[in-house]
């Protein structure tokens, strides 16, 4: 079953009609998962019989509690009686109380045993590439067509292959890293920070672990941090707060006296009722803060778990010191800024209980003081209350790149070039070269990796070959690891080197019949975005690399080879690099084209099996135009071939 997910999942890149079955290869990463699932699979058996044992024990002080009750009630007649069954009773609520505490505890711990065995399953399902078996992330949406053509985001993608990263910030930076290059100074921090994270699955796991409460938490805290980075409201006034204070400190006092018989009642009840009657003169802006307050806040506490992870810890490498750095506010760790937060919306809270916020704001004005302490909260750490969030977000995105650079060892992380090192050097730079690239999405066993060169500009690489042979995977191959590298992360090759690119990829194109444009029409308007992206690029100082899949494929041969061949040379003028594939093998005889284009292919072979025709593919990639097609031959096996009709 797992065997043919996999195939499922690599038929959204190219079909394949007859593949020799791959060996596989113990893995001692998959061992590892293994491992650690059994071993946490059996602690949550350990929990649950000591849960079960707590059960029974609950079920029996309750029975003995209510046996006690039953026997007061038998023996009211027999005061001299009583103590027994009262003291049994007291004793048996007693024990169920610190029954049920306990017992809380390990439900608790079962609980988590339980994620983390779904966590060691999911780890051995990114190894086969399992896409059924892994969770589909919630990310934020995005309609990009570079994320459409390569698969950047949805079932069978990187974003599910990277997909623990689970909180909101930590959805909306995986997001944005695998949408828009880095600078190259910032991959390479990146590397380095991933680098450190790789081995540290403890770490990885804990937080994951704390995040998967939040798969279902509303990701919009705007409301509660606007409270926090806006202006405090009863700071602002510092005459209130002395008021409140002093009337507190002489309400509290001259009760004393009215129990010592020194004030009279009635003269010291006029102090209750002047502080009412300041409570109302402010009620509407101190409810309003106090909402304002509420606002989310109970989403955003539920961050401090994950604070706490990283409190305290120390970093090698600079972008994980000065993101765990940035998780701090005035010496204080953001747990412990969360953490005083909760306590203060606790003192808060006191105004949700009728009967006691009545007597407490008529001695104390008790929502002076827990206003002016959530206030003091804003003012010396809500500023950087999203500075915190930011920063997760992008700690989990390390973690995430960091797990695929654990769970993939032969990967390697690309040497980025920086753009000055281009400018003053020759055009070799400027070229995207890897050693033995595959695609990353596809499994160990499936995976075909090939030796790539694409540029210097002022040339292109043509991809040829017949159909199914692997022209669309090249390109995304090339793809997906030119945006894995740009985000930091590795990639599926042995070797990389990366100029600094932009990416403009037309390989997925759809008409739309809602806005009237037919499919050659979105095509031509997609490769116009990719020209004016390659002008742009030029003038930022980067390189476009496209990737352009059987373009054109709505008009007839003559015009196409006419209007690829215009295309081409002005993305050559323009300085880009690229690759194209196509069917049609005339486009390598273009002589304004053969002298630029290093052309490539991909070929089959045809064997008889028990008197039946099977094609099968080896996806390695020669030099030179494919020699064969095999159109025709497809038709004849599924029994469309020529009919005998002239």
């Amino acid at each position: 079953m797992a065997r043919d997910l996999i195939r499922v999942a690599q038929n959204r890149y190219h079909p394949r009609v007859s593949v020799p079955e791959p060996q596989p290869s113990p893995s001692p990463l998959i061992a590892l998962y293994a491992a650690r699932r059994d071993r946490f699979r059996a602690e949550e058996k350990a929990f649950a019989r000591r849960s079960l044992r707590f059960s029974i024990a609950r079920l029996i002080a309750a029975l003995a509690f209510v046996g006690c009750l039953i026997a007061v009630v038998v023996k009211a007649s027999e005061p001299s009686t009583l103590g027994m069954p009262i003291g049994g009773a007291v004793a048996a609520l007693a024990v169920f109380l610190g029954l049920l505490g306990n017992h809380e505890k390990v439900i608790r711990e079962e609980k988590r045993r339980g994620k983390l065995v779904k966590m060691q399953e999911e780890g051995l399902a990114r190894f086969a590439r399992d896409w059924h078996a892994l969770p589909l992330p919630n990310l934020p949406a995005t309609e990009s067509p570079l994320a459409r053509d390569l698969g950047l985001f949805g079932r069978a993608s990187l974003g599910q292959l990277l997909g623990i990263a689970r909180t909101p910030p930590g959805r909306k930076t995986l997001v944005a890293w695998l949408s828009a290059p880095a600078a190259s100074p910032e991959i390479r921090n990146r590397q380095a920070a991933v680098r450190e994270l790789a081995p540290e699955i403890e770490l990885r796991q804990s937080l994951e672990l704390e995040a998967r409460t939040m798969d279902e938490a509303n990701p919009d805290i705007e409301p509660f941090l606007a409270w926090a980075e806006g202006e405090p409201w009863l700071l602002r006034r510092p005459f209130l707060l002395y008021i409140a204070r002093a009337s507190a400190v002489v309400t509290v006092v001259l009760l004393g006296f009215v129990f010592g018989g020194l004030v009279p009642f009635a003269l010291w009840s006029i102090l209750p009722l002047a502080n009412f009657a300041l409570s109302f003169a402010v009620a509407k802006p101190f409810h309003h803060g106090f909402d304002r307050v509420a606002a989310r806040e109970r989403d955003f506490v539920s961050y401090a778990a994950l604070f706490r992870l990283l409190e305290g810890r120390r970093s090698t490498s600079p972008k994980l010191a000065a993101l765990i750095e940035a998780t701090t506010a005035e010496g204080v760790s953001a747990y412990g800024q969360i953490d005083l937060l909760r306590r203060r919306l606790a003192l808060a809270d006191v105004r949700l209980s009728a009967p006691t916020h009545f007597v407490l704001q008529s001695l104390l004005l008790w929502d002076f003081h827990a206003l002016e302490r959530l206030e003091r909260w804003q003012v010396s750490a809500g500023r950087r209350a999203r500075g915190w969030l930011a920063a997760l977000g992008e700690i989990e995105t390390l973690a995430a790149l960091g797990t695929l650079a654990h769970d993939q060892p032969e990967w390697t992380f690309p040497e980025i070039l920086e753009a000055n090192e281009t400018a003053g050097e020759t055009a070799k730079i400027q070229t995207l070269r890897a050693v033995d690239l595959g695609h990353p999405l596809l499994s160990d066993a499936e995976r075909v990796g090939n030796d790539v060169e694409v540029g210097p500009p002022g040339t292109f690489l043509l991809v040829t070959g017949s159909n199914m042979s692997g022209k669309s995977t090249l390109l995304r191959s090339i793809g997906v690891n030119v945006v894995l590298a740009q985000a930091g992360g590795p990639v599926a090759a042995r070797s990389l080197i990366l100029p600094p690119v932009t990416l403009g990829t037309s390989i997925l194109v759809e008409d739309s019949l809602a806005s009237g444009v037919s499919f050659f029409l979105a095509e031509l308007q997609r490769i116009r975005s990719i020209v004016d992206q390659a002008e742009a690029a030029r003038r930022e100082g980067r390189t476009l690399l496209y990737l352009l899949d059987e373009i054109l494929r709505g008009t007839n041969s003559a015009e196409r080879q006419i209007a690829v061949r215009e295309i081409l040379l002005r993305l050559l003028a323009a300085g880009a690099i690229g690759a194209i594939s196509t069917h049609d093998l005339a486009l390598a005889e273009l002589p304004e084209l053969a002298e630029v284009a290093h052309t490539v292919h991909f070929r089959e072979s045809f064997e008889d099996r028990d008197g039946e025709t099977a094609m099968t593919f080896d996806y390695h990639l020669r030099e030179g135009v494919a020699p064969t097609t095999n159109a025709l031959k497809l038709l004849a096996m599924v029994g469309l071939g020529p009919t005998g009709r002239t």
